[in-house]
């Protein structure tokens, strides 16, 4: 806690502030800056238009259609957070699928040539594709397999891999030079 000292009419006031702690990561601190400052000039917006039409006829149906568009302001600007929010919630399911094929191959240039594979058969990473007759991440025929939840897919993928190929590098140059795998 900070103190700022004043001399106001001769007295001493001694005025207490608490310094902001800003410790957002640096990707949402302009986003979080961006929205304070409109909420801040939105504020004073409103406090202006509402003193300067008190006294005026009809003040109160402009004062409707002042809130009325701040309210679709508020709208849009809660959609745009819900559709960011899902769109993050998507990546972060195929960041977690890329993590836990790490974590069954072990070595990063495997790792690296299972993602490259995988990322040409099922860009996102979705356990529920579907093209023609292949199903799920790794895009098996097997109807067991579309029943599976991502990570057991991921590991059904790897024991196909590894029975047909031996290894992750060897599927990803067999499927660079014939399309498929």
């Amino acid at each position: 806690m900070n103190s700022i000292k004043s001399e106001i009419g001769g007295l001493l006031v001694l005025n207490n502030y608490q310094q902001p702690v800003d410790n957002l990561p640096k990707t949402r601190r302009k986003p979080v800056q961006v929205i304070h400052n409109l909420t801040s000039y939105l504020t004073v917006a409103v406090r202006c238009h509402r003193v300067k039409r008190a006294a005026e006829a009809d003040c109160s149906r402009s004062r409707m259609q002042l809130m009325g568009g701040l309210c679709l302001l508020v709208g849009l600007l809660s959609q745009t957070t819900i559709l960011n929010a899902q769109a993050v919630g998507t990546q972060s399911q195929k960041d977690h699928y890329k993590l836990y094929a790490h974590s069954r191959i072990i070595n990063w240039t495997e790792t690296r040539c299972f993602i490259s594979l995988i990322d040409r058969e099922n860009r996102q990473w979705n356990p529920s594709a579907r093209n023609g007759s292949h199903f799920g991440i790794g895009q098996m025929r097997n109807t067991k397999y579309r029943e599976l939840d991502g990570y057991r897919q991921i590991d059904w993928t790897l024991r196909y891999i590894a029975h047909r190929y031996q290894t992750p590098c060897k599927a990803w140059e067999f499927f660079k030079a014939n399309g498929y795998h």
